[in-house]
């Protein structure tokens, strides 16, 4: 049986992780801190996206220890976006923030992630890391990516690719998040009929323990998929409006000899 909104967790902590064994019981006790500091119920889900060092064994310790955390884990390597849709499934909160495992997030940024869910209604907060602690290579690649997400979408924010956000209890549980799309998780909420999308400055940390995952193809499968969630989302209720146009531009262009009144064809 669904819980009501009244018993739920206030806040789902959602965390994605990949090799993070050594920042996990750092992390873990500083979102603790914070909750217990604002006297907020929660929860904290630990998604393991098949890490081969030990993270799990981590998650298992920290489970013992605090009743709120949860671990969920994947057998294999499955990726960011499998990694949060399925924290967004599991999740009971009335508002769910995820964050990164690598402690470039900070969770002090919660209570005032929730206060603008909560009392300015929006739908989506996404961070905005106005000022990095990155290299060179991942910044320049980074406001192209956004950038270009910010023309197609017109959704006007400065991160898309910020881990740390906030959600409405209903807008996770109405999106589906596959492949890379975890970058265009507002484009697919806005998409969804969830409009009020809010941005908040937070602060980006160095990376204390392990090393990156980013790589730059991950920029490239990044701007595939954001071509098939535009096609998706513009055409799925009426796809031959997009290929019988192709279609009918093909006849015109390969009939040789022949007048063609477009006018009376676009009738």
């Amino acid at each position: 049986m669904e819980k009501t909104s009244a018993s739920r967790p206030q806040i789902s902590v959602v965390v994605p992780l990949l090799n993070e064994e050594e920042s996990l019981p750092e992390l873990c006790q500083w979102i603790e801190k914070v909750m217990v500091a604002h006297q907020f119920t929660y929860e904290i889900l630990l998604v393991d996206d098949g890490s081969r060092d030990n993270s799990w064994g981590v998650i298992q310790g920290l489970v013992k220890q605090n009743p709120a955390c949860r671990g969920i884990r994947f057998n294999r390597n499955y990726g960011k976006s499998a990694a949060l849709n399925t924290g967004f499934r599991a999740a009971q909160g009335q508002v769910i923030i995820t964050m990164d495992a690598d402690l470039q997030d900070s969770p002090d940024e919660i209570p005032e992630l929730y206060r603008m869910i909560r009392e300015e209604r929006y739908d989506l907060v996404s961070g905005w890391k106005k000022k990095r602690h990155d290299p060179i290579t991942k910044t320049i690649p980074t406001k192209l990516f956004n950038a270009v997400t910010r023309a197609f979408s017109g959704i006007h924010l400065h991160d898309f690719n910020c881990g740390l956000k906030a959600y409405r209890h209903q807008v996770v549980k109405n999106i589906e998040v596959y492949g890379e799309m975890h970058r265009y998780i507002p484009v697919i909420a806005k998409w969804a009929g969830y409009g009020r999308i809010g941005e908040k400055v937070v602060l980006h940390q160095a990376r204390k323990y392990g090393k990156t995952k980013f790589g730059l193809s991950r920029f490239l499968y990044g701007f595939l998929d954001l071509l098939s969630i535009t096609f998706v989302s513009k055409f799925r209720k009426r796809p031959m409006h997009f290929f019988g146009s192709f279609g009918i531009l093909s006849f015109c262009w390969g009939t040789p000899g022949r007048l063609v009144d477009f006018d009376q064809l676009f009738i």
